[in-house]
């Protein structure tokens, strides 16, 4: 537990004391439920709470505004959630998301699920319908009557961990597995629904005292020792994921020390950098043939697979990608390992991968990877420079980009679904961990369009972009949000009035006359209708100057750019990926 998480818990049980004292001395108002679980929230570290209010969350969303939790009211459901999911990777703290009964809880599903998919910690706390009003048909009623209990309100696929509280006396085991599943490494999403009445109801025992015990998993000496020495036997590479984001230093020692070859999943880059001369390129959607040229010429006898699951995006389980002799698989999940290649010899291994790492490189005598002189195989971008005519180009509006954000500047670069993070996979290039995100495994729309929000204030002092199709930014728009709490966020909308990804791909599988088009939409009047500042560009010449003015701007931003729709993005994979299973019309 770091010092920061320390202060936070001291400072935090001092109130918690204090509040015991009161609602013993003051019978006239006694601690509520509501009250109880809103401390137990502060005692776990919790910074900011977002949600939409209702009437049945009343008595919880007044205690968030009484607490030190910053609590944020967005325009949806489903947009709290995604802010939520970055605003914990932007702060490693766990995040609320609160919700009324019903359609709020329902909203907030698509956010939650993503959460799950890209190993957030998040914290739902919902109301839910009081004893005696269940099956009456009461106002957006939430119970076993009305909605469906498996998955929601018990722990499954969405939630780690779920509850229904009925009494205060269950706040104890509350606390206790709260604690445990956010002290584990990985994600950990939580729901905690509560009925209105009993948010108010009195607290009937003291406060449970909440010890955050952080659980690290770590492979044996047997384990480590076998690992260097499959690792040792000849040329090997290594293949960088999402999970491996704190062991960047570890790995760059472990490749210069070997020599190894390293490629990254498309959510992985910048955690080893990508102008660094053992980099070979992306895997999976948007990625590298360079990957597939070293493959196919210098293929190497073991890949050291680092916190990614391998699986479609990553890999398409093109078998181009096996080494002669197999995977060695390191992952906090032991269900990772050999899922995505089953029929590959792997050597699965459960462990922190910062940790794993800082052992094998004590035990590393000589550099195995490959020989340094063999040249690797490298991506190059095309450097293009402005034309006088025409619509900007989606090439031109990334180079730009890396000059002017990812070069410039310390921004949170975010790639919405869809060609938004084609693009950016393919061009943008990244040297150093934590500045870029993008989630291609559940892959919704409206994730960073929102997220934006989010990872915004929870930088506090650092920008983050969020690169988004107009699809996206018409679905799901939190500026109002951003306006309201002056949230510096900014977006980059590439304007072509299409779904374009579906209209180019449903070319590419052989579906014609499909209607993919979006009535062009007017970025920067709808930004400045809601209180943000915009600027919208139709020409190569106003690329470079919009970009400076929005990144230098201290409020919500809209960079509205028309692009050429006419230029395909590099998603071929991917619709080769569908063609093989099935969806073609050839």
């Amino acid at each position: 537990m770091d010092a920061k998480f320390q202060d936070i818990k001291a400072n935090t049980n001092k109130k918690l004391n204090s509040t015991e004292q009161q609602s013993h001395s003051k019978p006239s108002k006694p601690f509520s439920v509501a009250e109880a679980v809103v401390k137990i929230l502060e005692d776990m570290g919790v910074q900011y709470a977002f949600g939409v209010s209702g009437g049945a969350i009343a008595p919880v969303w007044a205690a968030l505004h009484q607490s030190s939790i910053q609590v944020l009211h967005f325009r949806h459901e489903a947009g709290a959630a995604f802010a939520a999911i970055e605003a914990h990777f932007a702060s490693d703290r766990p995040v609320v998301i609160f919700t009324t009964t019903g359609p709020g809880i329902t909203n907030a599903l698509t956010g939650l699920l993503a959460a799950r998919w890209e190993g957030a910690k998040v914290i739902l706390i919902s109301a839910s319908t009081s004893a005696s009003q269940r099956g009456r048909w009461a106002c957006q009623e939430t119970s076993t009557y009305t909605m469906p209990s498996a998955g929601i309100f018990t722990s499954g696929q969405i939630f780690h961990y779920a509850i229904t509280l009925e009494s205060s006396h269950e706040l104890t085991e509350v606390s206790r597995r709260l604690a445990l599943g956010l002290g584990q490494p990985g994600g950990f999403v939580a729901h905690i629904s509560i009925p209105t009445n009993i948010q108010t109801s009195s607290l009937k025992t003291l406060l449970p005292r909440v010890t955050l015990s952080h659980g690290v998993a770590t492979a044996t000496e047997e384990t480590i020792a076998k690992c260097v020495q499959l690792l040792s036997e000849g040329p090997f590479a290594i293949w960088v994921g999402f999970g491996a984001r704190g062991a960047a230093q570890e790995i760059r020692q472990l490749a210069e020390s070997t020599g190894a070859a390293v490629m990254c999943s498309p959510r992985a880059k910048g955690i080893f950098p990508e102008d660094h001369p053992q980099f070979v390129g992306v895997t999976g959607f948007g990625g590298h043939k360079s990957v597939l040229t070293y493959m196919q010429v210098q293929r190497p006898r073991r890949i050291l697979v680092l916190g990614t699951r391998l699986g479609e995006f990553t890999s398409f389980w093109n078998p181009a990608m096996i080494p002669w002799q197999g995977f060695l698989h390191v992952d906090i999940d032991p269900e990772v390992p050999g899922t995505a290649y089953p029929s590959t010899d792997t050597f699965a291994i459960q462990s922190d991968v910062r940790i794993f790492l800082k052992n094998v490189l004590k035990n590393f005598r000589e550099s195995t990877g490959r020989s340094k002189t063999i040249v690797l195989p490298r991506f190059e971008r095309d450097v293009l420079k402005p034309r006088a005519t025409g619509l900007v180009r989606p090439e031109l509006l990334m180079n730009m980009i890396q000059q002017v954000i990812v070069d410039g500047s310390d921004a949170v670069v975010m790639a919405e679904s869809g060609n938004s993070f084609a693009w950016v996979i393919h061009l943008l290039r990244f040297t150093t961990p934590s500045r870029y995100r993008i989630s291609n495994g559940f892959g919704s729309m409206g994730h960073f369009v929102t997220g934006v929000v989010g990872a915004t204030l929870a930088r506090r002092n650092g920008k983050a972009i969020a690169i988004v199709g107009d699809g996206a930014m018409l679905m799901n728009s939190e500026v109002n949000t951003a306006v309201k709490y002056q949230i510096p966020a900014l977006w980059i909308v590439l304007n072509d009035g299409c779904y374009n990804i579906c209209k180019q791909g449903m070319a590419y599988l052989g579906f014609n006359d499909v209607d993919a088009t979006i009535p062009q939409a007017d970025f920067v009047k709808i930004a400045q209708g809601m209180g943000a500042e915009g600027i919208r560009v139709e020409s190569e010449a106003e690329v470079q100057v919009a970009l400076e003015k929005a990144i230098a701007a201290n409020g919500p931003f809209v960079v509205d750019v028309i692009i050429d729709p006419t230029q395909i993005p590099p998603s071929e994979s991917r619709n080769q990926s569908l063609i093989l299973q099935g969806a073609t019309n050839y």
